[in-house]
């Protein structure tokens, strides 16, 4: 049926994650199931504007945020760009259907001091599972990648001599990231320890779960989440990418241009990583506020 060959055709040509390739899957499927219950491709003569229109008022009126439908949006006007195509549609329905507002949501980010607070502390020594975990944690935080680039990082992606990590990013795209000082001592005791307490690594992998597997996503979320909860400093949500949200608000604070971050980050585009400017201010204007004599006596 079609949609399962537009899902093929997405994964294969366009090699989009499996996160994604499940969400366009499930969105798309759902229109589909709206316009024709039985499931079939007949529904394709009945992909218009205002089809569309009813199954996004459904989606708002039944509580879904902006951003989901937005979302759905985006997954179908994937489909339909598909389908014209192949012919079997005309023209593209989604360009005439109006997407709701998204509210402004700036991302969240860890300060440093809490950050230096927590590697500051020592690891147990002879602990090797807290090795891990801390120098799973560092490193997401000092070079600011994914937790799937993480889970699925190959020794040999670490570069010794020349003191860099190559990642595999979104799409397969390669990109080098510099090794700071502090990681790359870390690594080097962490890479001793793991040779005595692995009777093996057959994965060639970076880090491997307790019973020497390789990760899955859920235990590096575990991870960061038990490590960050360990000491004091850390509000809200405490994930693999709040880590990335903070290195990359740190590096702006601390002078580094948007470009450089851009590239560390692996974004494809600058505009994802100006959402970090809106930080910065907010940070430089509540330091203003507190600082400024006529601030502080209102007026």
């Amino acid at each position: 049926m079609v949609v399962e060959e537009f899902i093929d055709y997405i994964g294969i040509q366009k090699r989009y994650s499996k996160r994604t390739l499940h969400l366009y899957s499930d969105y798309v499927k759902e229109l589909r199931e709206f316009i024709s219950p039985e499931g079939d491709d007949e529904f394709l003569g009945e992909l218009k504007p205002q089809v569309i229109r009813g199954f996004i008022s459904a989606g708002l009126e039944s509580g879904l945020s902006s951003r989901t439908v937005n979302l759905k949006l985006s997954a179908i006007s994937s489909f339909c760009n598909y389908l014209q195509r192949a012919g079997k549609i005309e023209a593209n329905p989604v360009k005439k259907v109006h997407r709701p507002k998204s509210s402004a949501k700036l991302p969240l980010f860890y300060t440093e001091n809490s950050l230096a607070n927590y590697l500051s502390n020592e690891v147990e020594n002879g602990n090797f599972l807290s090795l891990r975990d801390r120098t799973m944690v560092l490193l997401l935080y000092t070079t600011g990648i994914r937790r799937a680039e993480l889970a699925s990082m190959n020794i040999s992606q670490w570069d010794k001599e020349r003191r860099v990590i190559r990642v595999n990013g979104k799409g397969d795209k390669e990109r080098e990231i510099p090794v700071t000082e502090e990681l790359d001592k870390a690594l080097k005791i962490y890479e001793a320890e793991m040779k005595e307490f692995y009777s093996e690594n057959r994965y060639d992998k970076l880090f491997l779960t307790d019973s020497g597997q390789p990760l899955y996503l859920s235990f590096v979320n575990k991870v960061v989440k038990r490590e960050l909860s360990s000491v004091k400093g850390f509000t809200g949500k405490k994930s693999p990418h709040v880590l990335r949200h903070s290195i990359a608000t740190h590096l702006l604070n601390n002078g580094a241009d948007l470009n450089s971050i851009k590239e560390v980050l692996g974004h494809s585009s600058l505009a994802a990583t100006q959402v970090y400017t809106h930080n910065s201010f907010e940070q430089m204007k509540k330091i203003f506020l507190t600082a400024h004599p006529r601030a502080k006596k209102g007026g």
